[in-house]
């Protein structure tokens, strides 16, 4: 009786670990199918004194920092001397068309590409997009192996997924590991609602690969969290409708359009909400409009808050440059704001985003200022307007000696009317002081710590 239980209990044990071993997936076939068709990329740069390979991991519990993983090792003694750079990528069509990070063959002189068998083919650059860190190579060559794009948004949390690439030269490896996260938003990349998995990745593995049980591709391997400069198990990869969409663009014109709407927002918190009239933090805050932008020519005005854009709720702040980003160029927009606790739309052109130099131009356009009669002034901002309850007028930003020894006229004095004649900006203040007769005087009426005071203006010519 006793090695009976004995047996019984034997048995158990071996069905219970068959039962386990054959809930985990195999691999094996999605390898099979799919490991001709990802390749190494090399690329030859010349590495400025600027490189971000030079940075030090400094450790900091509180701002942890994210690091590109590709392999770049200038001699801190040489700076220009050209160096390798290696990555993955993967091949999209038979004749050619290859997918890896921009950060693999960013400046780069000469590109190369090594296939499974050994066999090295020089790559052509088709185009690349800094914003989502993907670039397109072409070699000259037909009926190669391809893979199979799947849909990233049907990917669900704790679901597998596999990786292949060649990190620290071990060529074509594969891990495998879970989905951790969906539409992450890592610092300083808002276009790609990153896919966070566990997969082990390492310099090497970027721009290779990310596969579903399927054996599509729903990711393209490109970051990892790090403060040691390896794999810590936490990794992101680039979703495969951002993959698709930007291959199509960077086949088509080696470039990609984005949406730009010029606004720079805010996330909203518990106690703002409340001071906007919301039952709970949503949308974003529009803190800043950019001179001549799409927010500005539809009348968007600072303070609004954006719910919905193309009828999509903004849940928070981050959600808004992807919905941008991803709008057809020149398409309009239905946008949903909340103004002063009552909801209104308006209607907006979307015009493609200017490249970074050029928005920093905007941001750091020096503010337009006019003087006459000894008094220079710029136009008031959205903010004033609204804080004073008035449609518009000028600042006061300098006072002439001449102009402050006979009039009463002070620095930020915001003058709204000249004559009983309203002044809405700078074009009006110069228009209705050059009708004025030299040294007349003009009743003007100027908000001075938000309390309106009409003071007498000798006219200077």
């Amino acid at each position: 009786m006793l090695y009976i239980k004995r047996f019984l209990v034997f048995s158990i044990i071996i069905f219970s670990s068959l039962l386990n071993a054959s809930t985990l997936p195999d691999f094996t076939n999605i390898v099979d199918d799919n490991i001709d068709a990802v390749v190494i990329v090399n690329a030859v740069r010349s590495p400025n004194i600027n490189s971000n390979s030079n940075i030090p991991n400094i450790p900091d519990e509180f701002k942890p920092f994210f690091e590109r993983f590709f392999e770049n090792n200038p001699n801190p003694n040489n700076q220009f001397r050209q160096t390798p750079s290696f990555g993955s990528g993967f091949i999209l069509s038979d004749d050619g068309y290859v997918m890896t990070n921009n950060h693999v063959i960013e400046n780069s002189t000469e590109i190369s590409v090594t296939f499974n068998d050994g066999s090295i083919m020089p790559a052509k650059l088709i185009g690349s997009d800094e914003r989502s860190d993907l670039a397109l190579l072409k070699v000259s060559a037909d009926d190669l192996p391809t893979v199979k794009i799947g849909d990233s948004q049907q990917l669900k949390i704790g679901e597998w997924v596999l990786a292949i690439g060649s990190p620290f030269g071990f060529d074509h490896t594969v891990t495998a590991g879970i989905v951790s996260g969906k539409k992450r938003n890592l610092p300083n990349e808002s276009y790609v609602p990153y896919i966070q998995t566990d997969v082990a990745i390492n310099p090497g593995n970027s721009g290779g690969p990310l596969f579903n049980l399927n054996g599509e591709v729903v990711g393209v391997n490109a970051q990892i969290y790090t403060r040691s400069g390896g794999f810590m198990g936490v990794s992101f990869a680039i979703p495969a409708e951002t993959l698709s969409s930007v291959y199509d663009q960077l086949r088509e014109n080696g470039k990609v359009k984005r949406g730009w709407l010029g606004v720079y927002i805010q996330q909203m918190d518990k106690d703002l909400a409340e001071s906007f009239g919301l039952e709970k933090p949503q949308g974003a805050v529009v803190a800043r409009i950019l001179s001549n932008s799409p927010a500005e020519k539809a009348g968007i005005e600072q303070g609004d808050v954006i719910l919905k854009f193309d009828n999509k709720i903004v849940k928070k702040s981050k959600d808004l440059p992807l919905l941008v980003g991803t709008s057809t160029v020149n398409s309009v927009i239905k946008v949903e704001l909340l103004r002063g606790k009552r909801k209104i739309s308006k209607f907006v052109k979307i015009e493609e985003l200017p490249e970074d130099d050029k928005i920093a131009t905007l941001t750091q356009k020096t503010v337009e200022r006019v003087t006459i009669s000894g008094i220079t002034i710029t136009d008031i901002d959205d903010a004033t307007k609204k804080s004073l309850n008035v449609f518009g007028g000028v600042r006061v930003e300098k006072i002439s000696s001449e102009q402050s020894s006979n009039s009463k006229i002070m620095i930020d004095d915001v003058i709204t009317q000249v004559n009983g004649k309203p002044i809405y900006g700078k074009k009006d203040f110069e228009k209705v002081l050059s009708q004025l007769a030299n040294k007349s005087l003009a009743n003007v009426l100027v908000y001075r710590n938000n309390t309106p005071l009409f003071i007498a203006l000798k006219i200077s010519k």
